[in-house]
């Protein structure tokens, strides 16, 4: 062969051997590419090409009884930055510029530290949230600076996302059995925490393509899952009826220089349904993490930052804390109620046994005294309960014997929790019949050195007057899907019969006549009440701080008493005032709510002729009236009434229309610009209701009575204007009337 063709045909066998190299490494990379790590390099260019955002689904909402609404999900928006798509400015400059005015604007409108923001525009990431759940008026400032800087083309830098924020309407109402949600829509207390599962949602997702600058391209690609929202719930809880124990116990709170807060329950008996769940002080969920002003002044006075949060989380957990589930206490004699039920239900005790009290009594050496000195002497069943008379309740108690009170004492839900729907119940300490002697037998038969929950108590004593069955409080009616058609109701049913139909009737007529003979402050004008208070020392802390004035008033409330339905439960924790007992204390806010819901929920009153006298009369409205038909619809009111002025028709009348007076009040008739006269409130304080009235009159001013104006030996407590004020002649003052004398063992 020619030497020309030798080399020809040797560079062609390198040349194919170069080929066959070539073409086995670009394999081999195809096959490590597409193959070997064909999905880590797939989820890359995704992750640069596509943009993944999840939609918030809105929470359920939830109602109350009435359909409304407690807490709802209303829109809100998070505002973003895209750090990578500033990355791609060429321009050093230009992007420094661009960091800065973000960072500059975002910082102000968002209330956010500038250098935070600044930090962000430099992340190594497609996506970074400034701040999460700002309202529309934020939102609308934000989608203004990008379009004042459109040339900047500040949209491929900043954007919003439509989002969701928890919203309570009504502020503070139910806060403690409603909670709150965190940051992330997470219940954190009360409801949202216990049914957090049915009120969350399911988030859905915006799938589109992105460009190289990391701004979207949803026209090019989308995929959008829509959001589901969450399970809504219907509550037992009344709104009226919750507005009302809430008023009623803050009142309660601020006269008697409550310490430790305060709770009032309002339940069916029946059902276990709780209509109303107070506790205050409070907090708003719309701003759970805000302490009320005395709180923060505690705060602010700390020493050090590490004293400041400390105290701080305290008293944040004290208020989101439910004092009617999560805490209790020693009931006192309230449950003087249980204890007779068991007496009664194992025939051991009738309505014509007697109990001799003479102001002591020993059990196994241990002493303990009646609150009355020098005692009751002798007195028949319904004479001890109703004078809560404590050596007759131990000598019941020693009747019962340790046996039976155990057995009983678990019948009726002490030894465990309720099942209430609410999170943190606690559970009830108590001595075990293994540990329990005569002297732990004697203390516990008038309801001390144990402790129980309010709701526990409620529990027990409906279980006393519904005919002996133990129901189990609850505060989920039913449940709704996205489009408001119920899902689930809640299935009622009791969870075992306790005493028997013939006792609870027994147990029904004597807490009417603990009512009628002790328990005055309690009555209502119109219905028929059983009533049982109770006062106990909080032994525990008086060990632990040698303060021996720490006590606990409570009052428990039943109506209609002659076929229950409505039970309210009412504990102010440690009163600093003149009064700590809970029949002076306690009873009155039992019978302001009574006399307030009753009504609301149906049940008519029927009323004495001595009630009829004393009840109030609402104000007519007669401005623009002539004055001679103003006069008509005064006296027609069996009201009196001044005219003042000259003119023909009435411009003005005090108490204004609406207003409440007691029979007899005067309507002051304005008829001209003269100069209105004005008048000095008096001190009521200590007066009787006549005494009150004739006050009243002379000083020029009306009054509406509180209290259950029919019992004897009423005097008043407070007044609503205080004493020495200025106000316009005719002005109604509210006096607040009670029996002082009334006391619990």
């Amino acid at each position: 062969m020619k030497p020309g063709k030798i080399m020809l045909t040797r560079i062609w066998v390198v040349m194919i051997i170069l080929i066959l190299c070539l073409s086995l490494i670009s394999t081999g990379s195809l096959v490590n590419i597409m193959v070997i790590n064909g999905e880590k390099y797939q989820s890359k260019a995704s992750e640069q090409q596509l943009y993944d955002s999840l939609i918030s689904a809105p929470r359920g909402d939830i109602y109350d009884r009435n359909m409304q609404i407690l807490a709802t999900s209303s829109t809100a928006w998070t505002v973003y930055i895209t750090p990578n798509a500033i990355k791609k400015i060429k321009s050093d400059s230009e992007r420094e510029s661009i960091r800065r005015l973000i960072a500059k604007e975002l910082s102000e409108i968002l209330e956010v530290e500038y250098e935070t923001v600044y930090e962000y525009t430099n992340k190594n990431t497609y996506y970074v949230t400034v701040k999460k759940k700002i309202d529309k008026q934020t939102a609308d400032r934000i989608r203004q600076f990008i379009s004042d800087n459109k040339k900047l083309e500040i949209t491929k830098y900043v954007g919003i996302d439509e989002t969701t924020k928890r919203y309570y309407p009504n502020d503070s109402l139910a806060s403690v059995v409603l909670g709150f949600v965190g940051a992330d829509e997470q219940g954190l207390a009360g409801i949202e925490q216990y049914y957090d599962n049915d009120l969350t949602g399911i988030a859905g997702r915006v799938v589109a393509a992105k460009n190289a600058a990391g701004a979207d391209m949803r026209f090019t690609y989308e995929k959008v899952e829509n959001a589901i929202k969450g399970t809504s719930l219907v509550l037992t809880l009344d709104s009226y009826v919750q507005y009302t124990a809430e008023k009623y116990l803050e009142t309660a709170i601020e006269q008697n220089q409550i310490a430790e807060r305060g709770a009032a329950v309002v339940m069916n008996v029946n059902t276990g349904a709780v209509l109303a769940m107070a506790v205050k002080g409070d907090f708003n969920p719309n701003e759970p993490f805000t302490l009320s002003k005395a709180d923060q002044s505690q705060v602010d006075k700390a020493k050090d930052e590490d004293e400041k949060k400390e105290l701080r989380t305290e008293l944040l957990n004290k208020q989101w804390r439910n004092k009617a589930v999560s805490d209790s206490y020693e009931p006192g004699s309230v449950f003087k109620v249980v204890t007779t039920s068991i007496a009664l239900e194992e025939n051991l005790v009738n309505e014509k046994n007697s109990f001799f009290c003479n102001g002591r009594t020993t059990v196994a050496g241990q002493g303990y005294g009646c609150w009355k000195h020098g005692g009751h002497g002798t007195q028949d069943l319904k004479n001890a309960i109703a004078n809560s008379c404590n050596p007759a309740f131990i000598t019941i108690g020693q009747l019962v014997g340790v046996s039976t009170f155990s057995k009983y004492f678990k019948a009726f839900g002490f030894t465990e929790k309720t099942g209430i729907d609410l999170p943190g119940e606690s559970r009830s300490t108590y001595h075990s019949q293994e540990n329990m002697g005569p002297v732990e037998l004697a203390s516990s038969s008038f309801g001390q050195t144990f402790n129980v929950t309010p709701v526990q108590l409620m529990s027990a004593v409906s279980a006393a007057v519904n005919g002996g069955y133990l129901v189990t409080p609850h505060l989920l009616e039913k449940k709704l899907d996205a489009d408001n058609k119920v899902i689930e109701t809640t299935k009622l049913g009791h969870k075992r019969q306790v005493i028997s139909e013939t006792t609870s009737d027994k147990m029904r007529s004597l807490m009417q006549f603990v009512s009628e003979n002790g328990a005055k402050n309690s009555l209502v004008s119109g219905y028929n009440i059983g009533a049982k208070t109770g006062t106990s020392q909080k032994v525990s802390k008086i060990q632990q701080t040698g303060d021996k004035y720490l006590y606990i008033g409570s009052c428990i409330t039943v109506a209609p008493i002659e076929n229950p339905e409505i039970a309210v439960f009412v504990m102010l924790d440690e009163p600093k005032g003149s009064n700590y007992y809970g029949g002076v204390i306690s009873a009155p806010v039992n019978s302001k709510i009574m006399s307030d819901v009753l009504p609301y929920l149906g049940y008519e009153p029927s009323y004495s002729d001595e009630e009829l006298k004393k009840l109030s009369v609402e104000i007519p409205e007669v401005v623009g009236d002539l004055v001679e038909d103003a006069r008509g619809k005064i006296a027609s009111k069996k009201l009196e009434y001044k005219v003042v002025g000259d003119g023909e028709k009435v411009i003005r009348q005090i108490p204004e229309a609406g207003s409440k007076v007691v029979n007899g009040g005067t309507v002051i008739l304005y008829t001209d610009k003269t100069t209105e006269k004005t008048v000095t409130v008096p001190d009521f304080k200590g007066l009787t209701a006549n005494e009150a009235n004739t006050t009243a009159a002379k000083a020029g001013v009306n009054i509406e009575f509180s209290g259950n104006m029919t019992t004897s030996g009423l005097k008043a407590y407070n007044q609503s204007i205080k004493k020495g004020t200025k106000v316009d002649a005719g002005t109604v003052v509210t006096v607040y009337f009670r029996d002082e004398s009334a006391v619990d063992g």
